[in-house]
């Protein structure tokens, strides 16, 4: 079973939803406001090298410029990074899509055919 990390209010989850119900896909929704993904999945996800640590950030989101992550992440560890995102799920980029050895960060219809097609 996969998790799907995201918040009903998103119109890329939705896009990312429609695509897997399309295709048959089952998932588990899991809220990232209130269940942020855990450091230990944001590490995986970085460490299977597909995404840096800037892109697990939601740049364009309001709690990102309240926070001005901008202007701190670059002095940040990953470490301190990963805690921010595990903390605040708002910071996160969604979805966030994982079976545990898959991830896929946000919605590209390509990437999502690759991953879970």
């Amino acid at each position: 079973m996969i998790d799907f990390y995201g918040y009903d209010k998103c119109d890329t989850c939705r896009k990312a939803k429609k695509w897997l119900d399309g295709r048959g896909v089952a998932y588990r929704v899991v809220g990232i406001v209130e269940r942020p993904p855990s450091a230990g999945l944001l590490k995986k996800i970085l460490k299977g090298g597909d995404y840096g640590l800037k892109q697990l950030f939601n740049t364009s989101g309001q709690v990102y410029r309240e926070m001005k992550v901008k202007d701190k992440l670059a002095a940040m560890s990953v470490d301190e990074a990963v805690k921010l995102l595990s903390g605040h799920g708002k910071l996160c980029k969604r979805p966030i899509v994982s079976d545990g050895s898959r991830h896929t960060v946000g919605f590209k219809a390509e990437v999502f055919e690759k991953v879970w097609g």
